[in-house]
Protein backbone atom coordinates (compact mmCIF):
# COMPACT_ATOMS: atom_id res chain seq x y z
CA UNK A 1 0.00 0.00 0.00
CA UNK A 2 1.47 3.51 -0.83
CA UNK A 3 1.67 5.68 1.89
CA UNK A 4 1.29 9.50 1.06
CA UNK A 5 3.18 12.95 2.85
CA UNK A 6 1.07 16.05 2.78
CA UNK A 7 3.99 18.28 2.70
CA UNK A 8 3.44 22.53 1.80
CA UNK A 9 5.29 23.26 -1.12
CA UNK A 10 5.61 26.82 -2.54
CA UNK A 11 5.22 26.34 -5.81
CA UNK A 12 6.88 27.11 -9.28
CA UNK A 13 6.34 26.43 -13.03
CA UNK A 14 9.38 25.43 -13.71
CA UNK A 15 9.55 22.70 -10.87
CA UNK A 16 6.92 21.43 -12.52
CA UNK A 17 4.77 20.39 -9.58
CA UNK A 18 1.23 20.66 -9.15
CA UNK A 19 -0.57 22.49 -6.48
CA UNK A 20 -2.35 19.18 -4.02
CA UNK A 21 0.34 16.57 -5.67
CA UNK A 22 1.76 14.73 -2.78
CA UNK A 23 5.04 13.74 -1.97
CA UNK A 24 5.89 9.90 -1.56
CA UNK A 25 6.78 8.84 2.27
CA UNK A 26 9.80 6.74 2.49
CA UNK A 27 9.09 3.06 2.15
CA UNK A 28 11.92 1.29 1.03
CA UNK A 29 15.96 1.28 2.05
CA UNK A 30 18.75 1.86 0.53
CA UNK A 31 19.67 -1.83 0.23
CA UNK A 32 15.46 -2.13 -1.11
CA UNK A 33 14.37 -3.50 2.45
CA UNK A 34 10.82 -2.27 2.61
CA UNK A 35 9.88 -0.68 5.49
CA UNK A 36 7.10 -1.67 7.49
CA UNK A 37 5.94 -3.34 10.56
CA UNK A 38 5.20 -6.73 10.59
CA UNK A 39 2.35 -8.48 12.74
CA UNK A 40 3.48 -9.48 15.41
CA UNK A 41 4.94 -13.88 14.35
CA UNK A 42 5.05 -13.44 11.32
CA UNK A 43 8.54 -13.74 9.94
CA UNK A 44 9.75 -13.28 6.43
CA UNK A 45 13.04 -14.88 4.62
CA UNK A 46 14.23 -13.38 1.43
CA UNK A 47 15.92 -15.79 -0.64
CA UNK A 48 17.90 -15.67 -3.96
CA UNK A 49 17.97 -17.49 -6.79
CA UNK A 50 21.29 -19.37 -7.63
CA UNK A 51 21.50 -18.79 -11.80
CA UNK A 52 22.79 -22.24 -13.09
CA UNK A 53 23.40 -22.51 -17.09
CA UNK A 54 20.28 -24.22 -17.33
CA UNK A 55 18.07 -22.21 -15.27
CA UNK A 56 17.47 -21.20 -11.16
CA UNK A 57 17.94 -22.61 -8.14
CA UNK A 58 15.97 -21.63 -5.12
CA UNK A 59 16.30 -23.05 -1.76
CA UNK A 60 12.50 -22.95 0.07
CA UNK A 61 12.86 -23.91 3.80
CA UNK A 62 15.88 -24.93 5.96
CA UNK A 63 15.49 -25.79 9.59
CA UNK A 64 18.47 -24.19 10.11
CA UNK A 65 17.00 -20.72 9.17
CA UNK A 66 14.82 -21.15 12.59
CA UNK A 67 12.27 -18.60 11.62
CA UNK A 68 9.88 -21.46 13.92
CA UNK A 69 9.98 -24.06 16.16
CA UNK A 70 7.94 -26.02 13.92
CA UNK A 71 8.29 -28.80 11.72
CA UNK A 72 7.31 -29.44 8.43
CA UNK A 73 4.41 -31.74 8.07
CA UNK A 74 2.50 -31.61 4.75
CA UNK A 75 3.88 -29.34 1.88
CA UNK A 76 1.18 -28.34 -1.13
CA UNK A 77 1.34 -26.22 -3.98
CA UNK A 78 -1.57 -23.97 -5.00
CA UNK A 79 -2.00 -22.77 -8.41
CA UNK A 80 -4.00 -19.97 -9.56
CA UNK A 81 -4.83 -18.20 -13.10
CA UNK A 82 -4.32 -14.92 -13.45
CA UNK A 83 -6.40 -12.05 -10.91
CA UNK A 84 -7.61 -15.03 -9.30
CA UNK A 85 -7.72 -14.49 -5.39
CA UNK A 86 -8.06 -16.98 -2.68
CA UNK A 87 -9.23 -15.41 0.75
CA UNK A 88 -9.52 -15.14 3.51
CA UNK A 89 -8.07 -17.69 5.79
CA UNK A 90 -7.00 -18.54 9.23
CA UNK A 91 -5.77 -21.42 11.69
CA UNK A 92 -6.25 -21.70 14.99
CA UNK A 93 -3.05 -24.14 15.37
CA UNK A 94 -1.61 -24.38 12.08
CA UNK A 95 1.78 -22.40 10.96
CA UNK A 96 1.35 -21.32 7.15
CA UNK A 97 5.18 -21.10 5.54
CA UNK A 98 3.89 -19.56 2.46
CA UNK A 99 6.25 -19.61 -1.05
CA UNK A 100 5.43 -18.59 -4.11
CA UNK A 101 7.57 -20.41 -6.99
CA UNK A 102 6.21 -18.68 -9.98
CA UNK A 103 4.30 -16.05 -11.27
CA UNK A 104 3.70 -13.50 -8.94
CA UNK A 105 1.25 -13.03 -6.12
CA UNK A 106 0.19 -10.29 -3.57
CA UNK A 107 0.03 -12.13 -0.14
CA UNK A 108 -2.49 -9.92 2.28
CA UNK A 109 -2.24 -10.82 6.23
CA UNK A 110 -4.13 -9.27 8.81
CA UNK A 111 -3.72 -9.80 12.45
CA UNK A 112 -7.29 -10.55 14.22
CA UNK A 113 -5.94 -11.31 17.51
CA UNK A 114 -7.24 -9.10 20.26
CA UNK A 115 -3.91 -9.66 22.45
CA UNK A 116 -1.43 -8.94 19.71
CA UNK A 117 0.90 -6.17 19.74
CA UNK A 118 -0.06 -5.76 16.06
CA UNK A 119 -4.12 -6.21 16.53
CA UNK A 120 -5.37 -4.84 13.49
CA UNK A 121 -2.49 -4.42 11.07
CA UNK A 122 -2.17 -5.21 7.80
CA UNK A 123 0.53 -6.72 6.25
CA UNK A 124 1.26 -6.12 2.12
CA UNK A 125 4.00 -8.15 0.17
CA UNK A 126 4.43 -8.71 -3.49
CA UNK A 127 6.41 -11.92 -3.95
CA UNK A 128 7.24 -14.27 -6.44
CA UNK A 129 9.72 -15.49 -9.36
CA UNK A 130 11.85 -12.05 -9.06
CA UNK A 131 11.30 -11.41 -5.48
CA UNK A 132 11.35 -15.09 -3.98
CA UNK A 133 10.48 -14.71 0.05
CA UNK A 134 9.44 -17.04 2.37
CA UNK A 135 6.54 -15.65 4.71
CA UNK A 136 5.71 -17.30 7.89
CA UNK A 137 2.60 -17.00 8.82
CA UNK A 138 1.48 -18.19 12.92
CA UNK A 139 -1.90 -19.35 14.36
CA UNK A 140 -4.71 -16.48 13.85
CA UNK A 141 -3.47 -14.27 11.35
CA UNK A 142 -5.79 -13.86 8.29
CA UNK A 143 -4.59 -13.84 4.87
CA UNK A 144 -5.35 -13.85 1.53
CA UNK A 145 -3.35 -14.16 -1.95
CA UNK A 146 -3.64 -12.96 -4.99
CA UNK A 147 -2.18 -13.59 -8.06
CA UNK A 148 -1.41 -10.11 -9.94
CA UNK A 149 0.59 -11.90 -12.91
CA UNK A 150 -0.86 -12.28 -16.16
CA UNK A 151 0.64 -15.98 -16.38
CA UNK A 152 -1.15 -18.43 -13.68
CA UNK A 153 1.40 -18.44 -10.49
CA UNK A 154 1.96 -21.19 -8.09
CA UNK A 155 2.26 -20.76 -4.44
CA UNK A 156 3.85 -23.61 -1.89
CA UNK A 157 2.80 -23.82 1.51
CA UNK A 158 5.00 -26.01 4.29
CA UNK A 159 2.62 -26.68 6.67
CA UNK A 160 4.08 -27.90 10.64
CA UNK A 161 0.58 -29.83 10.65
CA UNK A 162 -0.83 -31.70 8.03
CA UNK A 163 -4.26 -31.19 6.78
CA UNK A 164 -6.95 -33.17 9.07
CA UNK A 165 -9.21 -34.28 7.04
CA UNK A 166 -11.82 -34.81 9.93
CA UNK A 167 -11.27 -32.33 12.09
CA UNK A 168 -10.06 -29.31 9.36
CA UNK A 169 -7.91 -26.59 11.41
CA UNK A 170 -9.36 -24.35 8.76
CA UNK A 171 -11.71 -21.23 9.05
CA UNK A 172 -12.92 -19.04 6.18
CA UNK A 173 -14.34 -15.31 5.37
CA UNK A 174 -15.35 -14.32 2.28
CA UNK A 175 -12.47 -12.25 0.35
CA UNK A 176 -15.13 -9.00 0.43
CA UNK A 177 -15.43 -9.90 3.89
CA UNK A 178 -15.91 -6.09 5.77
CA UNK A 179 -14.97 -7.99 8.96
CA UNK A 180 -11.38 -7.21 7.61
CA UNK A 181 -10.41 -4.29 6.55
CA UNK A 182 -9.24 -4.89 3.18
CA UNK A 183 -10.56 -4.94 -0.17
CA UNK A 184 -7.92 -7.12 -3.13
CA UNK A 185 -9.76 -5.12 -5.69
CA UNK A 186 -8.73 -1.29 -4.24
CA UNK A 187 -5.39 -2.10 -3.30
CA UNK A 188 -3.19 -2.51 -6.99
CA UNK A 189 -0.94 -0.09 -7.27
Amino acid sequence: MKAFVEEQIAFTPEQGLIEGCAKDERSITSDWEPLRELIEGVKLKDVKNVPKENGLLTEIFRADWALDEGAVSQVFQVNLFPGAISAWHVHQFSIDRLFVSSGLMKVVLYDARTGSQTYRLINEFRVGLMRPTLIVIPPGVWHGVENISTEPSCLINLVDRAYAYEDPDHWRLPSDSPRIPYSFSRQMS
